[in-house]
């Protein structure tokens, strides 16, 4: 089983030489830090950046440079800073690549439902719904389950949604799946130590294996 890191990583792997990429908040953030070394990418944050690097190390903060998840960041050679306008320009008119996002629910239609639980305070729905309209590629860093052991891969999402039909790839600690609309999930690979009946029992929507399903490779 993975952990976030882990899940990092493996999304890592999908970011490729000259891509614009767009971390969402929560695991997604992550990834900056496993870009493949040499391999140019520029990172973008709706507040407002372009050309952000890893975390920070501690004691080396800049309380004024956040990304969109009020966390310190740091900025590589040749960034750029801008306003929010700008910033959702680039995102509505199809300048990012790469969307990676966290979820709290993803339909096997590809609906993901990642800014509200009903009843429980939000600052606001951020940008994730500008993102999921106008991203080219949308993949989902998320737990397969809940606290209470219940999947979060559903049949249809039960959460407000932020998207319909938009999610092409989930990450989670048990599995890679690829979203097939009209089909269902379909099992791409599992994580180390993972069978495919322990993925089949996390999954509550439709599950599509064929053949040999391999482990993940985490460099």
């Amino acid at each position: 089983m993975l952990d976030k890191i882990g899940i990092a990583k493996r999304i890592a792997r999908e970011i490729q030489d000259g891509y614009y990429v767009n971390l969402g908040i929560g695991i997604p953030t992550l990834c900056a830090n496993y870009i493949p070394e040499g391999m140019h990418v520029v990172l973008q944050s709706e507040n407002g950046i372009l050309g952000m690097g890893p975390f920070p190390f501690e004691g080396d903060e800049d309380a004024d440079l956040i990304n969109a998840g009020k966390q310190t960041v740091t900025l590589l050679p040749g960034s750029s800073l801008f306003d929010s306008a700008m910033s959702f320009g680039m995102i509505r008119s199809q300048k990012v690549d790469l969307t990676i996002l966290g979820a709290m629910e993803v339909s096997e239609e590809g609906d993901i439902a990642n800014w509200k639980i009903p009843g429980k305070m939000v600052k606001g729905m951020g940008g994730a719904m500008d993102l999921v309209a106008s991203a080219k590629n949308i993949i989902v860093a998320m737990q397969h389950v809940n606290k209470a052991g219940e999947s979060k891969l559903l049949p249809k999402c039960s959460l407000p949604l932020t998207g319909l039909r938009c999610v092409k790839r989930i990450v989670t600690e048990l599995a890679t799946v690829d979203v097939i609309h009209g089909r269902g999930f379909k099992l791409i690979e599992r994580a180390p130590g993972i069978s495919v009946e322990q993925i089949k029992n996390a999954t509550a929507g439709r599950l599509i294996i064929e053949g040999e399903i391999p482990e993940m490779q985490i460099s």
